[in-house]
C-alpha cells in the first residue's frame, strides 16, 4: 500500500478523485436541499389555498355541516377559540401537527342544528358578534399564515402533510382557526428518486474521473520515467556522454529533460577537465621530481658532484607548482574571495618595486576582494611579461567609469590572435620550443583568469601600443 501511494500517479489520482467527490457531495446536498425546499413551498401554497377557501366559506356564513370537507387527500380541521374541534374532514381517523388531535367535531348543545345554533352562538359572543380577544373585524381573514409538518390518517391511509393554519373572524361564531393539509408524498418521492440517482451516479462518475486521471497522469509522466531509466543507466555505466531523451512537447517535462542534459554536459566537461588536470599535473610534477631525485642520488654517491644550485632551483619550481595546483583546487572547489578593500594602484607599485626593468604608472583606485589573490594575479602577469619581453615591462592602473583597469604590457612578440583565448587554458604554453624549466607549467594565466572572474572582473589580452602583448585586468570599483 505504501509503495502504491508512493507513486506520483497514484497520489494525483487519489487527490483528483477526492476533490471531485467532495465537490459532488456538496453539489448533491445542495440539489437535494433545494429540491426539498421548493416542493415543501409548493405544499405550503396548496395547504394555504385550501385553508383560505374554507375560511372564506366560514366568513360568508356557511354552516359547519355545509362546508366542503370531503376531499380524501386533504385533511381539514376547524377549531374554535376554546380549542374545540367544530368541523373536520370526513373519514379522518388520526392527525398530528395541528392545534388539536381530535378527529370528531364536538359542537355545543345549542349549536347542533341550523340557524338556532348560529343564533345561540351569536348570543354567547355578545351583541356585536365579535370575540373580545380577536384583533380581526367580523368576516375578516387573517393575512398571517403559520405552517407545520405533521401526519394524518384518512380512511386507513396514513401519510405526511404540511399544514397551514389560517384564522378567521366569523360573525356569531367568534375567532376560528382553519387547519388544512397538503400531502408531502410528491416531495418525498422526488427527493428519494434524486437521492437514488445521486447514489448510483456519483460512484460511476468518480470511477470515470479516477480512470481518466490515472491514464492522463500515466501519459504525462511517461517521459519522466524515460528520463529516470536513462539516468539510472548513466549512473551504472558512468558514461557521461549519454543524454536523456527530450520529449517533443513544450511543457515542464521537456524543460526538465533539457536542463538534465545541460547538467550532464557540464558534468562531462568538468570530469574531462579534471582528468586532464590530473594528467597534466602528474606530467608537470614528474620532471622536477625526477631531476631533484637524480641530483640527490648523484650527490649521495659522489658528494663532490652535487649541484646544490640546481637542486634548490628544482625544489623552488616544485614548490611553486604545488602552490599553483593547490590554489586551482581551492578555486575549483568554489572558494570565494574575501570582502576586503584595498588600493589597486598601491598593490601594483609594490609588485613592480620588487622586480627589475618594470615601470609603473598607477593612480589610486579602490577595489574589493582578496588582496593576496589579486596580488598573485599581478605577479603571474608580470612573470609572463618578463619571460617574453625584450627589454621593458610596463604596469599601469587607471579608472574607467565604474571599473578599475590594470594593464601589463611588454615589448615582446605578442600573442597571435588565434591563441588569445587558448593562453588562458591550464597547462597551455605557446613557447613549446623553450625548455620546460624556462617556460613554466602553463598555470599562471589560467589562475589569473579564474581569480579575475571570481572577483567579478575580466582578463583579456591584445596587442600593446608599442608591440608585444598587453594583458588588461578589469575589476569593479568599490562604492
Amino acid at each position: 500500500m505504501s509503495r502504491l501511494f508512493g507513486s506520483v500517479r497514484a497520489r494525483a489520482t487519489l487527490g483528483a478523485t477526492l476533490v471531485v467527490a467532495v465537490a459532488l457531495v456538496a453539489a448533491g446536498v445542495a440539489v437535494l436541499l433545494s429540491l426539498r425546499s421548493n416542493l415543501t413551498d409548493q405544499a405550503d401554497t396548496q395547504a394555504e389555498r385550501t385553508a383560505r377557501n374554507v375560511a372564506a366559506d366560514l366568513a360568508a356564513g356557511t354552516a359547519y355541516a355545509r362546508l366542503s370537507l370531503d376531499d380524501d387527500e386533504e385533511p381539514v380541521q376547524v377549531v374554535d377559540g376554546a380549542g374545540r374541534l367544530v368541523a373536520a374532514t370526513e373519514g379522518l381517523e388520526r392527525i398530528g401537527g395541528t392545534g388539536t388531535g381530535a378527529v370528531r367535531p364536538q359542537p355545543s348543545a345549542t349549536a347542533s342544528t341550523g340557524e338556532d345554533a348560529d343564533d345561540d352562538q351569536s348570543d354567547d359572543h355578545g351583541g356585536d358578534g365579535r370575540d373580545d380577544d380577536s384583533a380581526l373585524e367580523p368576516g375578516e381573514i387573517d393575512d398571517e399564515v403559520s405552517y407545520a409538518a405533521g401526519s394524518a390518517t384518512i380512511d386507513g391511509d396514513s401519510t405526511d402533510y404540511r399544514f397551514a393554519a389560517v384564522r378567521v373572524e366569523v360573525p356569531g361564531k367568534g375567532l376560528l382557526t382553519v387547519y388544512a393539509g397538503a400531502q408531502l408524498a410528491a416531495e418525498q418521492s422526488a427527493v428519494s428518486t434524486a437521492l437514488t440517482a445521486l447514489l448510483i451516479g456519483f460512484p460511476l462518475l468518480l470511477a470515470v474521473v479516477a480512470g481518466v486521471t490515472w491514464l492522463v497522469t500515466r501519459r504525462a509522466l511517461r517521459p519522466v520515467e524515460g528520463i529516470r531509466r536513462e539516468m539510472a543507466a548513466i549512473t551504472a555505466s558512468a558514461d557521461l556522454a549519454r543524454r536523456v531523451p527530450v520529449p517533443g512537447t513544450h511543457d515542464e517535462v521537456a524543460r526538465l529533460a533539457r536542463t538534465t542534459n545541460e547538467t550532464l554536459a557540464a558534468l562531462e566537461t568538468s570530469v574531462e577537465r579534471q582528468r586532464r588536470f590530473v594528467a597534466d599535473a602528474s606530467h608537470e610534477l614528474r620532471s622536477p621530481i625526477a631531476s631533484l631525485r637524480t641530483q640527490l642520488e648523484v650527490g649521495a654517491a659522489h658528494p663532490e658532484l652535487l649541484d646544490v644550485t640546481g637542486a634548490v632551483e628544482d625544489t623552488v619550481r616544485l614548490q611553486s607548482l604545488a602552490a599553483d595546483l593547490l590554489l586551482l583546487a581551492r578555486l575549483d572547489a568554489g572558494e570565494r574571495p574575501g570582502k576586503g578593500r584595498f588600493d589597486l594602484g598601491a598593490l601594483a607599485g609594490e609588485e613592480a618595486a620588487r622586480r627589475e626593468g618594470v615601470s609603473v604608472e598607477a593612480e589610486s583606485v579602490e577595489v574589493g576582494g582578496s588582496r593576496g589573490q589579486l596580488g598573485r594575479v599581478l605577479g603571474n602577469l608580470l612573470d609572463n611579461a618578463q619571460r617574453h619581453a625584450r627589454s621593458a615591462v610596463t604596469v599601469s592602473v587607471r579608472r574607467d567609469g565604474r571599473w578599475a583597469v590594470l594593464s601589463v604590457a611588454d615589448d615582446g612578440d605578442g600573442v597571435p590572435v588565434g591563441d588569445r583565448e587558448r593562453v588562458f587554458e591550464r597547462f597551455v604554453r605557446l613557447d613549446d620550443a623553450r625548455g620546460r624549466d624556462e617556460g613554466g607549467a602553463g598555470l599562471g594565466l589560467a589562475i589569473a583568469r579564474d581569480v579575475a572572474l571570481r572577483h567579478g572582473g575580466t582578463l583579456t589580452v591584445r596587442d600593446a601600443p608599442a608591440g608585444g602583448a598587453l594583458f588588461e585586468l578589469r575589476l569593479p570599483l568599490v562604492d
